[in-house]
């Protein structure tokens, strides 16, 4: 029996609870901090956060999905964005990220754009975070499209998305603040879907 007790207070309810979440999130912010996004490991925050490098898979998915919730508290988990973002023609694919991104940025409320922008342009370590996530971010997307010349179409589809964004969230250029969504799909999608597929040259 004392074995047991042990074993429970050691253990404690954090593998299974919300609060091994708020630990891995607190840790996570101070290892990518200190390491940036390509640095940190998972089993390096789990281990700041006292818990089994498993949970991170449990609650977030992946490490992207940790940094997501825990740096840049994104409206999506990247993870699961992927794979939606996958189930379709590969020749869509331009039309289902920018819908994807605007869809989810509108729903969440253009302050939470207004505020990554914010500490992005602040911290030199959070737009380095930043990069790292967009280059592993892309790098999946074109590397399964079969795509050539991957480093610079992942930058060419992250400016599209962030200038996007910054247009609509921050800056508010009219029509494009207001405008309905699929009209800017129509118009923008084609060049996202350039940079995935297309000729760059």
């Amino acid at each position: 029996m004392a074995g047991e007790d042990t074993t429970a207070r050691r253990r404690g309810r954090r593998p299974g609870g919300q609060d091994t979440r708020t630990a891995l999130i607190e840790a996570a912010r101070a290892v990518f901090g200190e390491s940036g996004f390509d640095g940190a490991t998972v089993r390096t925050i789990a281990t700041r956060a006292g818990v089994d490098a498993a949970m991170v898979n449990h609650w977030f998915g992946s490490k992207e999905g940790l940094f997501a919730q825990a740096i840049l508290k994104l409206p999506f988990d990247p993870h699961e964005l992927l794979a939606a973002l996958q189930d379709g023609p590969d020749e869509e694919f331009g039309q289902r990220i920018v819908r994807t991104f605007l869809t989810r940025w509108d729903g969440a409320g253009g302050d939470v754009f207004q505020a990554l922008v914010r500490s992005v342009a602040g911290h030199e370590q959070a737009a380095a975070v930043l990069r790292g996530f967009f280059q592993n971010f892309f790098t999946k997307v074109i590397g399964g499209l079969g795509s050539d010349r991957v480093e610079l179409r992942t930058t060419l589809c992250a400016s599209q998305l962030v200038g996007m964004g910054l247009v609509r969230y921050v800056a508010k250029f009219e029509p494009m603040a207001s405008s309905e969504i699929e009209p800017l799909v129509t118009a923008i999608a084609p060049t996202v879907q350039r940079y995935l597929t297309g000729d760059i040259d």
